[in-house]
């Protein structure tokens, strides 16, 4: 029987965490019932791991969660070295085992130096370990996308991926192909269409309702705006028309993660928008992390988690804008009116 591989090893912890794609999902699963060495290391975490499961995330604070998932990273990083030299030392030096015992020394050693932590630290549960590690993912993606929009800058004379729309353009028609610029997702559609991002990166990892574009990025070039709704669950700036003279400007954002406000869209585009604003709907967080808080980009490249909605000094609502209040309607074609009131959207 051939001994597991590093990544095999990996994606059976991933699939025990609950991280793995669909057809990760069925690589690991055909590889437990396959592999007696895969099916023992899943049985192994199920028993010694499954007693995490009643720990509840409120009893664990985010920081600290954070810290030890920090931890482990580097834990595993910088042990990895001495495990090796460890394993080498003890297949050395000589012992009698009892016949039978099948168990590899590595495994031996890796599992109790997770117990070790798990009893040194408050760990969260697998649940909120899965919600950290798509947070951070989520944060990645919008880093890689960050990096597409410098590049589509440099490419272009300094300018942001944007395309000409009319005044009162109903932003909020994501996926309508028609020749007129409407969707304000058909700014940030360009980097997909141009090559400069992988349209996977425009999914949140934490949003169950996205789906990653399936076709060749050739393909890309025969739409105007992404195919759905579901392609890209993020919401991206809407620009103030009428810049301010003299303004200026801190750190900006440019994306964030999904606008409560527009999670479910109207599928027809013939109807003016209509949404009504409740005085509960300017309390939500984002969709995409279980109402948790919302992963932001920066124009200076970085992402960061806020569990509010307001940012900076001026306490914005980045979900609303100024004038929107409980009661009114918003039709879907609004513009900021200065450029300390920021809306990302839809």
């Amino acid at each position: 029987m051939n001994s597991l591989s590093n990544e095999q090893k990996q994606l059976l912890f991933d699939y025990w965490v609950g991280l793995t794609s669909e057809r990760e999902t069925a690589e690991a699963e055909a590889l437990i019932s396959s592999n007696e060495e895969a099916a023992e290391i899943h049985s192994t975490l199920e028993a010694v791991l499954a007693p995490l499961e009643s720990l509840k995330p409120e009893s664990c604070p985010d920081d600290l969660a954070e810290s030890t998932i920090l931890r482990l990273n580097n834990v595993a990083r910088s042990g990895q070295l001495r495990l090796q030299q460890l394993l080498v030392a003890e297949q050395a030096r000589p012992v009698t085992t009892k016949v039978g015992y099948r168990r590899n020394w590595g495994e031996t050693i890796a599992v109790a130096a997770v117990i070790l932590l798990i009893a040194g630290v408050l760990f969260p549960s697998r649940n909120f370990l899965r919600q950290q590690s798509r947070k951070h993912r989520c944060q990645v993606q919008l880093w890689q996308i960050s990096q597409g929009i410098n590049q589509y800058s440099i490419d272009h004379d300094g300018r942001l991926p944007a395309v000409a729309t009319a005044a009162g353009a109903p932003w909020w028609k994501v996926g309508e192909q028609g020749k007129e610029n409407h969707s304000n997702t058909r700014h940030i559609w360009l980097l997909v269409k141009e090559g400069y991002v992988n349209p996977a990166n425009f999914v949140c990892p934490g949003q169950c309702q996205g789906a990653a574009i399936q076709f060749e990025p050739s393909e890309a070039k025969k739409y105007n705006d992404f195919p759905d709704r579901k392609y890209i669950t993020y919401s991206f700036r809407i620009w103030c028309t009428k810049p301010q003279k003299g303004y200026v400007p801190g750190r900006r954002v440019l994306l964030a993660d999904l606008n409560p406000l527009f999670e479910s869209l109207p599928q027809d585009y013939s109807a003016p928008l209509g949404l009504r604003i409740s005085k509960s709907s300017l309390t939500l967080n984002s969709p995409n992390h279980n109402g948790r808080g919302q992963n932001v980009l920066f124009d200076d490249g970085s992402a960061e988690f806020i569990k509010t909605r307001y940012i900076d000094v001026t306490q914005d609502d980045i979900f609303t804008l100024q004038e929107m209040s409980p009661g009114c309607e918003v039709q879907g074609c609004e513009v900021p009116s200065c450029e300390t009131d920021t809306l990302v959207a839809p």
